[in-house]
């Protein structure tokens, strides 16, 4: 069972189960970064590849007819961008999720894709097997927060995030302090099992301390956590 998932229904539910490999539409203007991208992705059998757009109009349009639970989605596009195009599947309320693929020079559309719902973010530079694991989770209901970006758009971003003397929000008062203790972490980028280790607890308890923060806090999934962290000023660039 994942620990936050807006989207419910009879598909994941046979996915949870392994009743069928994980469907994916692969959308970027390049085709040879598909045909690259799809070398990679189909030597693995949970792996199912239902799709190919080459711009951000077509993949709405293949998003709402094949419905695959994940979109791996190019940022600068023809036609449509991929922020846009990610808008349109959200708003859309469609059982897709959607992991967008960018590169260092194009940080303000990451910020815009995330406002836009998408569900994580990866550099197109990634290793294949972090590729490969960042799909199953965002497949599994969870996001996918890359640290270095994350790092490189808080940096950039600094001089915009509130000043952490200053009184925090209302919001953070209906968590306890365990539960600060592991938006900071999630905000951190360390996995379950990394703020287990931190915080000598079970891997279990941290999963359901992580659900209790998104729910308390209206979240969505672990990204929309950080970026809260960082606009709450509970934790800043570096700390």
């Amino acid at each position: 069972m994942t620990e936050r998932s807006e989207v419910t229904g009879a598909a994941w539910v046979d996915r949870a189960r392994g009743a069928r490999p994980v469907r994916i539409l692969l959308a970027d203007d390049q085709p040879l970064l598909r045909t690259g991208f799809r070398m990679v992705l189909s030597e693995e059998q949970d792996l199912d590849i239902v799709g190919e757009a080459g711009d951000g109009s077509e993949a709405v349009e293949l998003a709402r007819r094949l419905l695959p639970d994940v979109v791996l989605m190019d940022i600068r596009m023809p036609r449509m961008d991929g922020v846009a195009a990610t808008r349109a599947i959200v708003d859309a309320r469609l059982p897709v999720r959607v992991l967008i693929l960018t590169t260092f020079d194009l940080d303000e559309y990451v910020v815009g894709a995330l406002r836009a719902g998408a569900s994580g973010f990866l550099a197109k530079d990634v290793p294949a097997e972090d590729l490969v694991s960042a799909i199953r989770t965002v497949a599994a209901g969870e996001a996918v927060v890359a640290p270095r970006i994350l790092k490189r758009l808080l940096d950039r971003f600094a001089d915009l995030l509130p000043d952490p003397s200053s009184t925090q929000p209302k919001a953070l008062d209906v968590l306890t302090e365990r539960e600060r203790e592991v938006l900071v972490h999630i905000a951190r980028g360390l996995s379950n099992a990394e703020i287990a280790r931190a915080l000598s607890i079970s891997e279990t308890t941290i999963k359901t301390h992580v659900g209790h923060v998104l729910t308390k806090l209206c979240l969505r999934d672990r990204v929309q956590a950080v970026v809260f962290a960082y606009e709450s000023g509970l934790v800043r660039p570096g700390g």
